[in-house]
């Protein structure tokens, strides 16, 4: 699987994807995730990728060049599933997003700052719209990072445990179940006896009354959706 992230700042995602499961599936020859300076593409001497927004009103807009020749470059180079935008007024990520996008082969994901990119990237490139969260960041970048992590620990062969993403929180729409470890008795606060019983089945069946229970608590608009 292969991204290709656009970024005006690509340094902020040298070290998200230089560590733990995506260094290892890149390794592994698992992902591919490059990164593209959206400077490179600018057409003017000062390198310059935005400027004052038609209509007047605050703030710089991103324009639509840099971003085109970029796209059209990469998009010549291979075929892609998805270009993603990703902006506080796409769909919110989550995990039946994750799933989805895991089994897709190449995808291109673009990195908005200052008010915004051209409403002509959007209606002419953009295929998804994505958002982590009813909240503004400074960028595009951390939410990017974000969605590839969600997305590559999926892929099978990137988990040393292939099973444990399955039992993930929001899996089957549950929150995962509380999980422990040693000792069994730390200064008197002791794991459930069911755990250290060797009983597979009833386990199971405590795991999943306790996600439905926290579930249920935390996040009942899961079980009504």
């Amino acid at each position: 699987m292969r991204f290709d992230i656009i970024s005006v700042l690509p340094g902020l995602l040298e070290s998200p994807f230089a560590h733990s499961i995506l260094q290892r599936a890149q390794k592994k020859g698992i992902a591919e995730i490059h990164v593209h300076n959206l400077r490179d593409y600018a057409t003017n001497k000062h390198k310059s990728v935005d400027d004052y927004p038609y209509g007047g009103g605050s703030g710089m807009v991103m324009m639509i060049e840099p971003f085109a020749l970029c796209i059209e470059k990469l998009k010549a180079e291979r075929e892609y599933d998805e270009v993603i935008f990703m902006t506080p007024d796409g769909e919110t990520l989550n995990q039946n997003i994750a799933n989805q996008l895991s089994v897709k082969g190449n995808i291109i994901i673009l990195c908005g700052h200052y008010k915004g990119i051209d409403q002509r990237v959007r209606d002419l490139y953009v295929t998804r719209e994505m958002s982590i969260g009813d909240y503004v960041l400074s960028g595009g970048e951390l939410p990017a990072a974000v969605l590839v992590d969600s997305v590559v620990r999926l892929i099978p062969g990137v988990l040393s445990d292939e099973t444990s993403a399955l039992s993930d929180s929001f899996q089957g729409d549950l929150l995962d179940a509380p999980v422990y470890t040693r000792p069994a008795d730390w200064n008197g606060h002791k794991v459930p006896d069911i755990l250290l019983s060797g009983n597979t089945p009833e386990i199971e069946k405590w795991r999943f009354e306790q996600a439905l229970e926290r579930t249920k608590t935390r996040r009942p608009d899961l079980l009504n959706e």
